[in-house]
């Protein structure tokens, strides 16, 4: 679920944001996520690829340091998407990063 921002209160977001997330790729069927930053909310995680609509991981809020798997064990890692959504605490937009193994 997305959050409608008010019109009137709506901020503008900065000119860059460094995504908070590190991806230890050793084990390619269970990629780590590190949450490298300050705390984010409302964390999921999408895997796709080009013949699977894939699976939805539902993180909620992720602490600085906390670290995620991510099952792939089933899925073609040649060919798969991984997409992570959340939401910052500090102006609450909705940010989505992707990555590919």
């Amino acid at each position: 679920m997305t959050r409608s921002p008010d019109p009137t209160t709506a901020r503008t977001p900065d000119a860059s944001y460094p995504v908070p997330w590190r991806i230890d790729r050793r084990d390619r069927a269970h990629p780590v996520v590190t949450n490298a930053a300050d705390g984010v909310d409302f964390v999921r995680a999408f895997a796709r690829t080009s013949t699977d609509p894939g699976r939805t991981m539902l993180w909620g809020r992720v602490r600085p340091g906390e670290q995620l798997e991510i099952c792939l064990c089933d899925t073609d890692v040649d060919d798969v998407v991984v997409t992570l959504a959340w939401f910052r605490p500090d102006d609450g937009l909705e940010y989505v990063w992707r990555f590919v193994l």
